[in-house]
């Protein structure tokens, strides 16, 4: 991906916490930084999403669920997109947080439907490889 390169004054604790988290990914620090700022203005332009990492790379995920945007989404698109049924299904999550997964999906489409895909293309082995203890003991 090209981008625009901009000069940035950064405080010292802030590029001490990049140099931490380059040391810790092997990323370089330009890569990190503009991960850390794809995210941060994310999360700006859909409160209630934050970023966890997962087995392959950061995910969204909506605060204070435990469950990532494409989960809910999944879920949405299987129930025709009925907004009642999906508040029934994960009746535990508040009418924001729900708000927060559609809105993020709407702002973040094509991320989104990769996710699903990717999971929707997994193989039983590689779910059970993946998923180790799914795997019922024989």
């Amino acid at each position: 991906m090209s981008g625009v390169q901009k000069s940035v004054r950064l405080p010292e604790n802030t590029v001490r916490e990049i140099e931490r988290l380059v040391r810790e990914t092997g990323m370089d620090f330009s890569a990190v930084t503009k991960d850390l700022l794809s995210e941060a203005v994310k999360m700006r332009r859909c409160p209630g999403i934050l970023f966890v990492d997962g087995v392959k790379g950061r995910r969204a995920r909506i605060a204070g669920a435990g469950l990532e945007v494409w989960e809910v989404i999944g879920t949405f698109r299987s129930l025709g997109k009925n907004l009642k049924r999906l508040q029934k299904t994960y009746h535990w999550l508040t009418s924001e947080q729900i708000r927060s997964a559609l809105a993020y999906y709407s702002a973040y489409p094509e991320e989104i439907d990769k996710q699903i895909r990717k999971n929707e293309e997994a193989s039983e082995e590689e779910i059970k490889e993946r998923y180790p203890f799914l795997v019922s003991p024989s």
